[in-house]
């Protein structure tokens, strides 16, 4: 059984393809509510994980639960009660920004007035009364990136998974982008969130740290930088993955 009080739980989680081992044994446990970073070089498991755990790519072995529902048999139910936001942006930019988050609130299963009070809440917190109009292909990629937040959020997911939310984004929309998670979080939804920015990990809650398909560190920010002797994220996480390597066989 999940633990209620947890909304991701993993336990011995892998993803082989081929000889490639993609997520190496992964358990974790985050906590509702909770802002959780995922760190780690491209290519260490992030993204593999992230889709494993949105019921969008079946384990190879291992298991786990997402909101209470297991990612090996509750996919579909799983689906419908989390937000997911790829790296790649995935809504249509020949569409308005009020038509993209009409059409993905349907997807949802919104409709009437309950939509028209969904899109109202994501236009006033993610402030996008000027741009509701605009061809969402012609905004800039910060704005590109709110709108694709702001789709995510439309059914008020339990969890909301960020992967590389905010690549490619200007330093003041990055800023913008974390006030708004932490506006989620603060509402009780559990952010779980994959980032290279090491000032970005330094806002989480807590960091997992992921070398080669493998958790090798999980702690808060402080703890990650106490236990390395380190005074920065950036030196803590090359101390974890260089003293993990060192010790790999």
């Amino acid at each position: 059984m999940a633990d209620a009080a947890r909304t991701i739980d993993t336990l011995e989680l892998t993803k082989v393809f081929g000889r490639q081992v993609a997520v190496d044994h992964m358990s974790i446990s985050v906590s509702a509510g909770e802002v959780f970073g995922f760190l780690g070089a491209n290519g260490a498991g992030k993204t593999t994980a992230i889709r494993m755990l949105c019921g969008l790519l079946k384990p190879t072995s291992g298991g786990g639960h997402v909101g209470g529902l297991d990612i090996m048999t509750e996919t579909h139910r799983i689906r419908s009660r989390i937000g997911y936001m790829p790296q790649r942006f995935s809504l249509y930019g020949d569409l308005t920004v009020m038509d993209n988050m009409r059409l993905y609130g349907g997807l949802y299963g919104l409709a009437g007035r309950t939509l028209r009070e969904r899109i109202d809440g994501m236009v006033s917190l993610l402030d996008m009364g000027d741009i509701i109009t605009a061809i969402t292909g012609s905004l800039p990629w910060g704005w590109q990136q709110r709108l694709s937040l702001a789709c995510a959020n439309l059914h008020r997911p339990a969890v909301l998974f960020l992967d590389e939310p905010t690549g490619s984004v200007d330093p003041l929309s990055r800023r913008s982008f974390w006030d708004l998670i932490y506006a989620l979080a603060g509402g009780g939804t559990t952010v779980f969130v994959t980032t290279h920015h090491m000032d970005e990990a330094e806002k989480c809650d807590r960091v997992t740290i992921m070398v080669d398909g493998k958790v090798v560190a999980v702690d808060t920010p402080r703890g990650l930088k106490q236990n390395a002797g380190c005074g920065t994220m950036q030196e803590a996480f090359v101390h974890i993955v260089e003293h993990h390597r060192e010790e790999e066989p």
